[in-house]
């Protein structure tokens, strides 16, 4: 009597059916990351971040010091990939980190749809995967496009949640503190990770220690590689006023209203199911509505509601809406794709054809800068564009690299809260200490009639009068020269 084979080990077959799964769907979602991110590479750059990132990192790669020479309200994580990157590949164009980017975004969507497949089957991933990253252009291209701070928030958030959702509290602890290290609202993602700890008890050997060790450690050594006190400073205790909602109530809202409508027409298509998830019990997913709330607060916190903060809102987003999609008629599982890719057109259309103009603005100030400096001048630019720096090519004669740290106008205030008075703690008396030791050999006043103009800031002014002419403009924005010791003043 012939005997029958034996079957392969269960174990066996369920990683040949993964290894099948995922070889079908990388490629897919790889193609959607790259195809999505197109217009980033269609732009020198996208918006003040990405300037004052390209500069920090040529300052870093020159021997600067984070947190001391030079400064920002940000956590060194990205400021450090934007570094590397240019030591591997060059300073002199941002693609480098636009391929970091890229790559960010598929790993965000390739950890989003592991989650929903092991939730809900092989469906659910794929259309996680999808959703996810058909709605992460649906904002301003300034916004969605750039290599930014909150782009690199997102693989850290999804990584915590994965590893929380499979009990790996040592790497959920390590992904929060790397979500902080990206920017300080992603660790509100520490709040659905502890939510997930308690409702399966931890595990059998009790993962807090683990959990804790994960989140602080990496913090710490941060903090240790920089300057203790300075990234205690910048990162945390020192933004009390930045913070503040006081003084420009109407500009703020308007602006929070329209980047929220913006998500809704990105969002079309995930939210008539999420709504629908709201009245459905069985998708079992208090976690990511705490996620989603928590992503919320994370928008909320400093009351700027900027475009790219509601980034953190997307990947909870497109889990809830695959959650309720189970539950609901097949039809709307297609409305949903259908909807939500013909949204994504509209936003690349956007941000491969709408013309820029303060980027037009900025590179003409930069070749403007460039032809009246040499390459070993300092420079300041007396505005919130950092980014003059970086196309012209040219040093900053201060660590802070706009005018909105030393008068309070980060962030976009339009309020009564902008001046010398209102500027971070210790940075006047710094910064005409840095003024007297290296005079820049040319200031830029881009004010363009903001409420940090030179005629209302009087250390400025002075600095103005006593030692510079002024020698051109562009576009509005006035250019100093130094006069020369014992030339005299016209």
């Amino acid at each position: 009597m012939r005997a029958e084979p034996l079957a392969p080990p269960r174990s066996v077959v369920e990683r040949g059916a993964a290894h099948g799964y995922w070889a079908g769907l990388l490629p897919l979602l790889a193609a959607l990351a790259c195809l999505t991110r197109v217009p980033s590479f269609a732009r020198p750059l996208w918006n003040p971040d990405e300037g004052y990132l390209a500069v920090q990192a040529r300052l870093l790669a020159h021997g600067g010091e984070l947190y001391e020479t030079v400064v920002d309200r940000k956590p060194p994580l990205v400021p450090w990939l934007y570094e590397g990157a240019f030591a591997l590949a060059g300073s002199e164009s941002l693609a480098p980190v636009r391929v970091l980017a890229v790559l960010a975004q598929l790993l965000t969507a390739v950890l989003l749809a592991s989650l929903a497949r092991r939730r809900w089957g092989d469906r659910a991933g794929r259309t996680a995967g999808v959703l996810y990253l058909l709605v992460s252009v649906g904002l301003n291209p300034q916004d969605a496009q750039a290599a930014g701070f909150e782009v690199f928030v997102l693989p850290c958030t999804a990584a915590a949640m994965w590893c929380a959702d499979r009990g790996r509290w040592g790497a959920a602890g390590t992904a929060v503190a790397a979500a902080f290290l990206a920017k300080q609202t992603g660790a509100a993602v520490l709040l659905p990770v502890i939510w997930l700890y308690v409702r399966t008890g931890g595990g059998p050997r009790g993962g807090l220690p683990w959990l804790v060790a994960g989140a602080v450690v990496p913090v710490l050594g941060a903090a240790l590689a920089t300057d203790p006190a300075g990234f205690l400073f910048w990162t945390v205790t020192g933004s009390a006023a930045y913070a503040s909602f006081t003084g420009s109530e109407l500009h703020v809202l308007t602006r929070g209203l329209a980047n929220t409508a913006l998500v809704a027409v990105g969002c079309a298509g995930l939210l008539p199911p999420v709504v629908r998830a709201l009245r459905v019990t069985r998708t079992g997913a208090g976690e990511l509505w705490l996620w989603l709330a928590a992503s919320a607060g994370a928008v909320l916190a400093g009351f700027h509601f900027f475009g790219h903060y509601y980034l953190q809102l997307l990947p909870p987003l497109a889990l809830l809406a695959t959650a309720a999609l189970q539950v609901l008629p097949r039809d709307r599982l297609v409305t949903a794709v259908l909807t939500s890719a013909l949204c994504c057109g509209l936003f690349l259309a956007w941000g491969l054809f709408a013309p820029r103009p303060e980027l037009d603005h900025v590179q003409r100030l930069a070749e403007a800068t460039a032809r009246r400096t040499e390459p070993g001048d300092r420079v300041l630019v007396w505005g919130i564009h950092p980014e003059t720096y970086w196309l012209a090519d040219r040093t900053p004669a201060s660590r802070f690299l706009t005018a909105g740290l030393l008068t309070n106008y980060s962030g976009g205030r339009d309020g009564p809260q902008v001046g010398e008075r209102y500027g971070v703690e210790g940075a006047w008396p710094t910064f005409r200490a840095e003024l007297a030791a290296h005079a820049p050999a040319l200031i830029v006043d881009d004010s363009r009639g903001k409420p940090y103009a030179p005629e209302r800031v009087p250390s400025l002014r002075k600095v103005l009068v006593a030692g510079y002419e002024e020698v051109g403009e562009v576009d509005g924005a006035v250019l100093y020269a130094r006069v020369a010791r014992g030339a005299g003043r016209p």
